[in-house]
């Protein structure tokens, strides 16, 4: 059997391609609906996000993800993530975490793929 060890892992996640977010993507918490953050990047596995408050080491969250119009509508997605490492900003007042999507429906990652797919 092939075991990763945890770095290893996070390091693999960190290959995949990101794309850097221009847009104001405030993330929702699905469970309170309520701001969470903002996305600062954004891959197939994980995401950047800003948030005012620091979330708890390898806490997992239920978050609804804004991405701006694929098609003729504008399209939320409903992912589930943990923690994987968050820091202060250096203005201090901001929290700067990474996140790894662990559950996605399949319509969502066909969705979130073909966005990561697009130009510009």
């Amino acid at each position: 059997m092939n075991q990763v060890s945890h770095d290893q892992a996070g390091r693999e996640q960190r290959r995949k391609q990101r794309r850097q977010v221009d847009f104001d993507a405030v993330v929702i918490d699905a469970i309170t609906d309520q701001p969470f953050g903002r996305i600062g990047n954004l891959s197939a596995s994980g995401m950047l996000l800003i948030s005012p408050v620091a979330p708890h080491n390898e806490a997992i969250y239920q978050l609804r993800l804004p991405l701006p119009d694929i098609g003729s509508t504008a399209i939320h997605l409903d992912v589930g993530v943990q923690e994987q490492w968050h820091e202060r900003a250096a203005s201090g007042d901001q929290v700067w975490a990474g996140y790894r999507i662990i559950a996605i429906s399949d319509a969502d990652a066909a969705l979130l793929h073909a966005w990561l797919e697009r130009p510009g």
